[in-house]
């Protein structure tokens, strides 16, 4: 039955149907406002929920006029990204517009694109014109059934935390809480959104952010289990700039989505991509991803030092990373000439140099430094011209104001600037990435998650880590690429205890998806590892041909397979505290032989054997309590 018999007496209800006509999105006017409805298979995803923007100069949220609706467009797509679980991606969806007038004349568009992995739609405003429109208010929501089930991260406040550094993306996640559940943060709740709706799984995000609009999120309170789209407080924009989405006609807001299956296609789904701007042109010779040694997140501030710093670039070289960064404070503590001699030297080893700036100016009370080089256009292209001259390949830039659209447009501001002088780029204590790897292939990851770090600080992040985890393959790195900075094989120094085994560390290095992958663990540490463990992550592929969604449940364990320089990897965690005996439908690697690393017996230590899988592919795997596994084919 069609869809638009469960609307009654309406009419005038568009439908636009996947590929594959499993998903269905309709729209209508009912009272002169706009609404939506998401459908897969027999399961409404979405039930009826609110479209429109509220602007300054008019009210397109109500008392609207359906002018017409588009003819079916069939759109395709394909690219190749570096960054991703996918290096070559093809996008087929459908595509209808809903052409809108306001009271007075005005003009909205309302675009909407369906997938076999979701719906995603956006606003146009046509027309062209000379001031500049204002949106104070987007009416965007999406209406759960009140019985869903909502995993879901808080948005910190603005201005909150250690030197008033938030937002930042680094809280934990609340899993499998009703829908409605109020944001115990009055700035809300982060994207990516996944909800549970019977059999089928709802992710909610964004895509397609050009500087022409603000960050965005959902709001604190859902009554009834209805999400709006909310904006960016009142500190979160570069001081004395833009906060809320502003531009001249025409003009395109990003695109909303909602992937929509089974946890299969939630995980493998690439939407944030799919969606997003092509790349723009820039010599691609110098995008290189790859592995990075790392000082600061074990050793801390007293690493970063010369020698220290040698003994790190010698340690990339004999584990074939590609590079080593250089942590906060390195312009004092070392010097931009003793800097150069470590890049010289560095080359020789066939490794690359990442430096960290601080990105602010006023915007946080952050001690760090090298503080404001890049707050202005012409200071940070000075700048980033004297590192490519020093042999440098890439920055990581920290400490953020937040997501207002001047914010958004200062990251694109950097991206462009520092390809022009062939830096990668890795943004740390940031909003989301929103597909922007796609667009600027010369970034590399950000962070947008409670990593690694976090657990050095405090013992209750430890004892959250593996749940933590488990969350993200369905979650933050689903689209985009993150820098957790996995990998810690020893103990961390001071009081705090890792709760995960060597088994569950080792997996994250397949696990999770970044452009360049920041590992924790230090010389010292990795010495002591066993040789076949050092041999394996010598060679841990950088870019991921495929990825498949093998098992799992958010917040209690993951299972995925990659594939990289045409072999397949297949990696496991635990997230909870009883042992867990998972049987693997691994049909696509039937009759193949794979090298398995787990846990011991004891869990102090690893241990390898060859496994040869079944005709049916079908292999057993035991995960420790907090444990995992790696299978290399």
């Amino acid at each position: 039955m069609s869809t638009a018999a469960a609307f009654g007496q309406l009419s005038n209800v568009m439908e636009v149907v996947s590929p594959d006509n499993k998903i269905t999105v309709s729209f209508w006017l009912q009272n002169r406002q706009p609404f939506y409805r998401v459908q897969h298979g027999q399961t409404v995803a979405l039930q009826d929920s609110k479209l429109g923007v509220v602007r300054e100069d008019v009210d397109l949220s109500q008392n609207l006029t359906l002018l017409d609706f588009s003819k079916l467009e069939k759109v395709k797509d394909s690219y190749e990204i570096l960054t991703s679980k996918r290096k070559k991606n093809t996008y087929l969806a459908n595509r209808k517009t809903a052409h809108l007038q306001g009271a007075n004349g005005e003009k909205m568009d309302i675009i909407f694109q369906v997938s076999n992995d979701g719906v995603a739609f956006r606003y146009y405003f046509p027309g062209t014109s000379k001031d500049v429109k204002m949106i104070k208010e987007e009416v965007t929501s999406f209406r759960l059934k009140q019985d869903a089930k909502a995993w879901m991260q808080p948005m910190s406040d603005a201005k909150t935390g250690w030197s008033q550094t938030n937002p930042s993306y680094e809280e934990h996640y609340l899993k499998g809480v009703p829908v409605g559940t109020p944001s115990p943060l009055k700035a809300g709740w982060v994207y990516p959104a996944l909800f549970q709706t019977g059999d089928t799984w709802v992710l909610l995000s964004e895509t397609g952010m050009d500087g022409s609009y603000c960050g965005t999120r959902l709001r604190q309170n859902a009554p009834k289990g209805e999400y709006q789209v909310g904006f960016p407080q009142e500190q979160e924009k570069y001081p004395g700039n833009v906060l809320n989405p502003q531009s001249t006609l025409p003009w395109l807001s990003p695109w909303r989505l909602v992937t929509v299956g089974s946890l299969k296609t939630i995980a493998e789904s690439t939407m944030g991509t799919d969606l997003a701007p092509a790349a723009v042109k820039m010599d691609m010779s110098f995008i290189k991803p790859g592995q990075a040694s790392w000082s600061w997140g074990l050793l801390k501030d007293d690493s970063i030092v010369y020698d220290v710093q040698k003994r790190f670039i010698d340690y990339s070289a004999k584990m074939k990373w590609e590079y080593c960064l250089i942590d906060v404070n390195w312009d004092t503590k070392i010097g931009y000439d003793r800097i150069k001699e470590l890049a010289d030297y560095a080359k020789t080893k066939n490794v690359g140099l990442i430096l960290w700036y601080n990105s602010s100016g006023t915007w946080n009370t952050t001690p760090y430094t090298p503080k404001g080089a890049l707050v202005t256009p012409e200071a940070r292209r000075k700048e980033f011209a004297r590192l490519q001259q020093m042999g440098i390949k890439g920055v990581k830039i920290d400490f953020f104001g937040g997501d207002g659209q001047s914010v958004m447009q200062y990251y694109l501001d950097i991206l462009k600037d520092a390809a022009d002088y062939q830096l990668l780029v890795n943004f740390h204590g940031c909003t989301l990435p929103r597909g922007w790897q796609r667009t600027y292939p010369n970034l590399m990851t950000m962070e947008s998650i409670k990593g690694f770090e976090f657990v050095t600080f405090e013992q209750p992040n430890a004892d959250e880590q593996a749940a933590h985890a488990t969350m993200l393959p369905f979650t933050r790195n689903v689209f985009d690429p993150m820098d957790f900075t996995p990998l810690n094989l020893s103990e961390i120094p001071g009081k705090v205890q890792r709760k995960t085994t060597k088994g569950f560390e080792t997996a994250l290095s397949v696990l999770f998806t970044s452009g360049i992958q920041h590992y924790v663990e230090t010389p010292t540490g990795m010495a002591q590892v066993p040789t076949f463990v050092q041999d394996f992550l010598k060679e841990v592929p950088a870019v991921w041909e495929d990825s498949k969604f093998i098992e799992g449940y958010p917040g209690k364990s993951v299972v995925m397979a990659r594939k990289g320089n045409n072999r397949w990897y297949v990696a496991g965690i635990n997230g909870e505290l009883q042992e867990k005996t998972l049987t693997l439908d691994l049909s696509f690697l039937a009759k193949k032989t794979a090298n398995l690393i787990t846990d011991t017996a004891d869990k102090t230590s690893l241990q390898q054997k060859s496994v040869k899988l079944p005709a049916d592919g079908k292999y057993s795997v035991t995960l420790k309590p907090n444990g995992g596994f790696v299978m290399e084919f």
